[in-house]
């Protein structure tokens, strides 16, 4: 009889035991400071609080349960341990989303409205994408860890936020075809878009070393432009030639079922999927896969590491490539509902159009000057051919050379202001990427202790003293600049967990520098909040480069000596040194001010972090 009991019983026994664990699990936190990224247009925090708990509960206005935007919300949520129930009508004590019906004008079409209340938490926009820019916020004010642990009661302080982005072009290139990235790992990347209020997703989809699309009607582009031999582990622009008889199989592409799942994904994040097809130049994947759209007809293969000269270049002069160039994008265009196509237009090598009798045939027939004239040609009709599909066209620098280009084109100015400035004049929208700020391929940090990367050095803080409005732009110029893009090439880096560590945190950095007022940005309170945001980040699965210990010394002559300052970029960095030319250690003199050191002095330090020595010791001689 009693083992009939426990038998009955021991089910039910097991199922408030886990109740009782899992209760024990859950912790309680209180916010006391916000920590937001990017910084928004106006924030004021208060001394009053709003606890949200498992009873808080969740009301849509003008909302569907169904929109996608509803579904974001709860399926984010829920991945954090929050799932707050659905009520009918708003009451007291609940989280309020609403769509407004009367459009509140100091918020635009990105804009949102966020209280915490002691009532309540109540989020307005006029738009859908408003109210995900606020979610993404609201997010950033929880926990850093709530996606890892659950929370029994979250007290969050009371405050105010109006925020509105200052460009409406906030992007990220992400080059996928020096190394492939698989579809999950796109969506990794559009979710730390997202949670940074970037809205453009820039898409680099074809180069010479890879063709990443499915394209139905020419199959060779991926059973033979999607692939390449295989040189796994070696430093890129080390790789040794292909040899004969090597079989292809480094490379992948996209189906159209990929494509399909990553815009839908995006436009649930309220970003843009900008795909580029880079052409004329930059051919090797294509032309491996038809050498006949090639001015020499030479044999070329997918490239294994860069390509310098560029010399694979469509035949302009063929009419089969111009066919060719037509139909990729038609299909193309079917896949992207994006307003823009990225074209290319890039190191382009007009060598083999000289010598090639069908371009100088075009050159004539077409009563053009020279090979510049023949690239315009081309231009004009691809911006022509996708006009007639509703699409823009966008390309680099060089596209500029093209005297012939509409106003519905784009320029993507990597070089700088002087670009910037032709852009504009010829009334073209401009998006800032300079390379000197924006590639994010480059060293962060001490080349002795980081992963390999470009030669050229971009610490988080130069990224964060990005401008994309030029200071010399005339306000009648102003509105053609657009904002500005972060750019990720992927020649050294192999997969995405190395992409992010390349991004991530700079990609926070120049976030800010495209939404937030440039009178609202503070380097000093940015350094403290990209460690909650790299702590947050950690919790979520993504590896952001720990940043730059080595100090950054300024000093400032007097008459027998220097006045020495030491800064650091990672904030709760503490740095030991010593001037007897011995080695610095946590016993030695720890730095609280300016010091005064004579001409000559060999200064030596070591970086703390987290109780940890970092990278090495760093010698400056005075």
């Amino acid at each position: 009889m009693r083992s009939k009991y426990i038998k009955y019983w021991s089910p039910i026994l097991a199922f408030i035991m886990m109740i009782v664990m899992t209760s024990c699990d859950e912790k309680n936190a209180e916010v006391t400071e916000y920590h937001i990224i990017p910084e928004p247009a106006y924030m004021v925090q208060k001394a009053r609080s709003f606890s949200i708990s498992s009873r808080t509960k969740l009301y849509f206005e003008n909302l569907a349960q169904n929109s996608s935007t509803t579904k974001f919300i709860t399926n984010t949520l829920r991945k954090m341990h929050i799932r707050p129930a659905f009520i009918g009508t708003p009451n007291r004590g609940s989280i309020t989303i609403t769509l407004n019906d009367t459009i509140n004008p100091s918020l635009g079409e990105e804009g949102y409205l966020l209280q915490v209340l002691p009532d309540g938490i109540f989020i307005s926009a006029n738009t859908e994408a408003g109210l995900i820019y606020a979610f993404e916020t609201f997010i950033q004010m929880l926990p850093e860890d709530l996606h890892q642990q659950p929370h029994g009661h979250i007290t969050l302080p009371e405050c105010t936020i109006l925020d509105y982005p200052r460009f409406p072009w906030r992007g990220s290139h992400l080059d996928v075809c020096r190394h492939f990235i698989p579809v999950k790992q796109i969506k990794r990347h559009l979710d730390i878009m997202a949670a940074h209020k970037l809205n453009k997703f820039h898409w680099h989809l074809s180069d010479d070393q890879g063709w990443r699309i499915e394209i139905e009607k020419y199959p060779e582009l991926n059973d033979v432009g999607s692939w390449r031999a295989d040189r796994s582990g070696i430093p890129w622009g080390e790789e040794e030639p292909a040899r004969p008889g090597e079989e292809s199989t480094y490379g992948g592409f996209y189906t159209k079922a990929d494509i399909a799942e990553i815009v839908q994904y995006a436009q649930e994040r309220n970003i843009e999927v900008i795909p580029e097809i880079d052409i004329p130049a930059h051919a090797s994947a294509i032309l491996a896969a038809h050498p006949e759209f090639s001015c020499d007809h030479a044999t070329y293969t997918v490239a294994l590491g860069p390509c310098w000269p560029h010399k694979a270049t469509l035949c302009a002069g063929n009419d089969d490539v111009i066919r060719f160039i037509d139909d990729i994008l038609d299909e193309i265009a079917l896949l992207f509902p994006s307003e823009f196509i990225h074209i290319g237009i890039d190191n382009i090598n007009t060598e083999n159009w000289e010598n090639c009798p069908k371009c100088q045939s075009r050159i004539r027939h077409e009563g053009l000057a020279d090979e510049v004239g023949l690239l315009n040609w081309l231009v004009t009709h691809i911006e022509e051919h996708l006009s007639r599909k509703g699409k823009r066209i966008i390309g680099w620098d060089e596209i500029l050379t093209c005297n012939n280009l509409s106003s519905e084109a784009a320029i993507m100015a990597t070089m700088g202001d002087s670009t910037i400035h032709r852009g504009t004049i010829r009334g073209l929208g401009v998006i800032n990427a300079n390379a000197e700020y924006c590639d994010l391929d480059s060293y962060q940090a001490d080349t002795a202790f980081h992963l390999m990367a470009f030669p050229q050095y971009l610490p988080l803080s130069k990224c964060y003293q990005f401008d994309p409005m030029p200071k010399s732009l005339t306000s009648d110029l102003q509105p053609y600049c657009w904002g500005g893009e972060a750019v990720l090439w992927t020649g050294y880096i192999a997969n995405y967990e190395q992409a992010e560590y390349f991004l991530l945190p700079r990609l926070c950095a120049l976030a800010e520098c495209f939404w937030s007022l440039p009178e609202n940005k503070s380097w000093s309170h940015f350094q403290t909040k990209i460690e909650h945001q790299k702590q947050r980040m950690r919790c979520f699965g993504y590896k952001p480069c720990k940043g730059s210990f080595k100090p950054t010394v300024i000093k400032t002559h007097n008459e027998d000596d220097y006045l020495v300052t030491l800064s650091t970029e990672v904030a709760g960095t503490y740095v030991y040194y010593t001037t007897d030319g011995s080695d610095p250690t946590p016993e030695c003199s720890i730095y609280t001010g300016p010091i005064r050191l004579p001409k000559g002095t060999r200064l030596r330090t070591l970086s703390f972090y987290n109780g940890q020595a970092q990278e090495g010791i760093y010698d400056f001689i005075l």
